[in-house]
């Protein structure tokens, strides 16, 4: 039985009935791994500090116990009320963690709520402290020091010796994974070389390792990132098997690129991709299946009970607009491709948006019926947007398994919604759509409760933003 190495995540996999596999999946400690926990431990730190600084320079000398142990219990609240504003704001995603540019503003405006959070707090809860100097001080103590610790701090204890790796495969998205490696200089491993696979493969076994060792030692890698479900690569796994024993680590491409974008790689999908990955979907995942609906009716409940305020106003408004109808239906495809009508408040006339729809638009508030979708069943909360019947006939013939976005619920926003940019709009967008399909496969891969959650934090961060999902 092989020895595992301690810096791998095993995956057992067929590659012909006589040969099984161990591959790889390095833990290069991506700011989803390693550095998440670090930052949220700094975080803390920093929070509790920052707390203990503030009461230094308030009562003019370093606090006792019985003075710490006063404001702290409130004060703790309040550090898991910055780490949930924190985890909203993007501050713990990879594609922000090392974006130096963006952290200051996320930083400021993340304070900012959680100071106002924070103020509530104090003011209504029944809590024996005098919070007004005390909360000011500790509000700029805390925003100074979390940007220290995020800028100066952070880089310095989360940086580490580089692996150099070689990368076999081809295609766009291989470049697009040798390029954010090699060019953001946040990860755990480079890239020393870029190989095509037919490079390595000869006719005999023996050859396609004597290729595939000469290219780790004039490269000096002790990683081999390969796309695994290649034709070519496929013929080469039982050399890279072998590779294995002289300490190699072999690494999916297509795990690593889902780990580093948050999305599938579509050139690396196919029908056994599917199946492994999609397949149990299908049966809605049990126990996950059922909580997802009960969270569903009771929080479409709340926030449509919360939401009739609105119905009058809006009401008003497009009446005396252009005194047309308050709500409309559409159709759109659900689940298993069959036909669903989802309701909005009307914002157009004809084909020309009106200037409440502008306004409702903007602030999602046409998008408050469909809790009504969510209570019946036709949609959930999270899940990929319902697409317009006459689009999806479209994709289904020019995007490769588009349909495979129909094996779960649709949903009011998703996780192609938080992070595609292009999002195409009641027209034929396909290479628009290729992109997003590539979100929509992760979501049904991964999807989870805390992958909702995720998804759930990020829509509050865009609509307050008014970024819009």
């Amino acid at each position: 039985m092989l020895r595992g190495d301690a810096k791998l995540l095993n995956h057992y996999d067929l590659v012909d009935n006589d040969t099984k596999v161990w591959y790889g999946i390095a833990m290069i400690r991506t700011a989803d791994g390693r550095h998440i926990l670090i930052l949220i431990l700094g975080d803390v730190i920093t929070y509790f500090f920052s707390l203990i600084l503030a009461l230094a320079i308030r009562y003019g000398e370093i606090p006792g116990r019985a003075l710490i142990s006063l404001h702290v219990y409130a004060f703790s609240v309040l550090f898991i009320v910055f780490l949930i504003v924190n985890f909203s704001a993007g501050l713990y995603n990879k594609q922000t963690l090392f974006a130096k540019g963006r952290i200051y503003g996320l930083l400021i405006r993340s304070q900012a709520i959680g100071i106002l959070l924070s103020v509530l707090f104090f003011y209504l809860a029944p809590v024996s402290i005098s919070p007004k100097a005390n909360l000011f001080i500790y509000a700029v103590i805390s925003t100074i020091l979390l940007i220290i610790w995020r800028t100066t701090v952070f880089p310095v204890i989360s940086s580490t010796k580089k692996q150099k790796a070689l990368l076999i495969g081809s295609g766009e998205e291989i470049q697009d994974l040798y390029e954010e490696v090699n060019n953001r200089g946040s990860y755990d491993i480079t890239f020393a070389e870029l190989k095509d696979p037919s490079t390595v493969q000869e006719s005999s076994g023996s050859e396609t390792s004597t290729l595939l060792a000469e290219a780790i030692r004039s490269t000096g890698s002790t990683v081999i990132v390969a796309d695994l479900r290649n034709p070519v690569v496929e013929s080469t796994m039982r050399s890279l098997y072998y590779l294995m024993f002289s300490g190699i680590q072999v690494i999916d491409a297509g795990k690593l690129y889902e780990a580093i974008f948050d999305r599938a790689p579509l050139t690396m999908v196919g029908e056994r991709w599917l199946v492994e990955n999609a397949g149990g979907s299908v049966g809605g995942r049990g126990f996950y299946g059922i909580f997802k609906r009960v969270m569903d009716i009771i929080f479409a409940t709340i926030l449509g009970l919360i939401s009739l305020i609105f119905f009058p106003f809006v009401y008003i408004a497009i009446k005396l607009d252009d005194k047309g109808p308050v709500f409309f239906s559409q159709d759109r495809v659900g689940r298993g491709g069959r036909p669903i009508s989802i309701y909005k408040f009307r914002s157009m006339m004809g084909l020309k948006i009106t200037r409440v729809g502008k306004i409702i638009r903007l602030t999602r508030i046409d998008e408050l019926p469909q809790l009504w979708n969510v209570l019946r069943g036709d949609i959930s909360l999270i899940g990929p947007r319902p697409e317009l019947p006459n689009l999806v006939a479209v994709y289904e013939r020019e995007i490769p398994y588009y349909q495979v976005r129909h094996l779960v619920q649709p949903g009011l926003s998703g996780w192609a919604q938080i992070y595609h940019q292009a999002h195409p709009h009641h027209a034929v967008a396909v290479n628009d759509t290729r992109d997003k399909l590539s979100y929509d496969l992760y979501y049904v891969k991964n999807r989870s409760f805390t992958l909702d959650l995720r998804i759930a934090m990020q829509t509050l961060r865009a609509l307050i933003s008014r970024r819009g999902v």
